[in-house]
């Protein structure tokens, strides 16, 4: 039986610890809180071992043939034969003479049983100094019957979003945001000594899952958002890093009048919190994806696309877009599960930005996030001074607050097909001057007297 120490019981998340004590045979162990759940544990296992000793002891007395000849002489006494003679009382007096020898192999029976235990214990050290235990997965407690082979395999390199777990440890995603049998376990270990946060992009080899596993492991990490993990170990806190407003206009020459509207008189640049508004009907999937296009065909910008809340239906026009969605989950999924997919993609782009370079995150739509989600995910657009750029741009049925740029479409015009169909007065761009320039936004201003 694999005896589990405390520090490795006290670094498992609460479902191993509950598979552990359904196996030892618990009673109540789902009514227990962690610390004493991980008590029960160690004092089951003491006791079982300890039975085990005791049977095995017994075990080997029943193996030996002098035992069984006593026994055999104890049972035939019993059944009466020379009763009644001298014979038989110097026969009973001579069977203790067996008996009591009996005890003497059944002793020194114990004395390998004992030594046995030497390299179990020796072997223990090891595997816990060994540096490299943790690229092997072996800083989780395995579950009980454990020891097996893992499978003759090929190493397979796979590519995955990591999500960190409570404990430390995490998994690389290979479909994100869904969890499935194909993710890979990565350790606690190697988490901490890559510096690794949830959703960066992740490369390397697998393991195979050994017996008392349910999911490959992953072997090591070779590249960390598309850069060798080596080039990365020393980056910045997104947070830490200074901002300031955009100053760099994205272009969006189109044949579309609406987007070639929204390039004119709303610009949007590298790192603007953008909102695309307006009431049902009005287009903002549709504009959201000519923005998608337009901004994929930059080189120097990682576009990212997050689909919460989206009808069955657009997410078919989604995929035969240019832009893959990193994430997707249409309505019927939970808020919970609309929050994780929009975060999961927002943590990816903000690693990129923190190593310099430029990432646009496109949502559709805000409407179904919990409102502490949106704002979360809607504040992490930044223009990062002297380096990157984050630039986030959400469908949404109204403005949340802190947009630089609100994009307000009218659903009236749109609708009867009037173009561009862009809400001016209830548009804008702050700091306007920085993007278009002072002239450009004396234009925009003439323009919104007008409108």
């Amino acid at each position: 039986m694999t005896v589990f120490d405390k520090a490795a019981l006290e670094a498992s998340p609460l479902a191993d610890l509950h598979a552990i004590a359904s196996e030892l045979s618990i009673d109540g162990y789902r009514r227990l809180r962690k610390e004493q759940l991980i008590n029960a544990i160690v004092s089951r296992q003491s006791g079982a071992e300890a039975g085990a000793d005791e049977d095995s002891s017994a075990g080997d007395g029943d193996g030996d043939g002098a035992p069984r000849s006593g026994n055999a002489r104890r049972r035939g006494n019993r059944g009466g034969r020379g009763r009644g003679t001298g014979d038989g009382a110097a026969g009973r007096d001579g069977d203790r003479t067996p008996r009591d020898g009996d005890r003497t192999p059944r002793d020194s029976d114990r004395t390998p049983r004992d030594s046995d235990r030497t390299p179990r214990d020796s072997d223990r050290t090891p595997r816990d100094s060994d540096p490299d235990r943790s690229e092997r997965g072996g800083d989780r407690p395995a579950r009980r019957g454990g020891g097996g082979e893992a499978k003759d395999e090929a190493p397979v390199t796979i590519e995955g979003v990591i999500e960190l777990l409570p404990n430390g440890s995490g998994f690389v995603r290979v479909s994100p945001p869904e969890a499935s049998d194909q993710d890979v376990y990565i350790s606690a270990a190697q988490v901490k000594r890559c510096e690794l946060v949830t959703g960066d992009k992740v490369t390397g080899p697998r393991r195979a899952p050994q017996r008392s596993e349910r999911f490959a492991s992953l072997v090591r990490v070779d590249t960390i958002n598309g850069s060798a993990a080596s080039e990365v170990a020393d980056r910045a806190r997104f947070d830490d890093l200074p901002s300031e407003f955009p100053v760099e206009a994205f272009k969006l020459g189109s044949d579309d009048a609406t987007l070639e509207a929204i390039g004119t008189l709303t610009p949007i640049g590298r790192g603007s919190r953008v909102t695309i508004t307006g009431g049902r009907g009005a287009g903002k999937s549709h504009v959201l994806r000519l923005l998608a296009d337009t901004l994929a065909a930059d080189v120097s910008l990682t576009v990212l696309l997050a689909l919460t809340g989206v009808r069955p239906e657009e997410l078919s026009e989604w995929k035969a877009g240019k832009v893959e969605p990193q994430a997707a989950v249409t309505f019927a999924a939970s808020g919970d599960a609309q929050d994780h997919a929009a975060e999961l993609v927002t943590d990816q782009a903000r690693r990129i930005a923190a190593r310099g370079a430029h990432a646009v995150v496109l949502i559709d739509s805000l409407d179904l996030l919990h409102p502490h989600a949106a704002r979360k995910v809607l504040a992490a657009a930044r223009n990062i001074k002297d380096g990157g750029s984050l630039t986030v741009i959400a469908a949404s049925s109204k403005p949340f607050g802190g947009e630089t740029t609100v994009i307000t479409l009218d659903p009236a015009l749109a609708l009867t097909g009037k173009f561009p169909a862009l809400d001016l007065p209830a548009s804008g761009t702050l700091r306007a001057e920085l993007l278009v320039g002072d002239s450009g936004a004396v234009a925009i201003a003439k323009a919104r007297i007008k409108a």
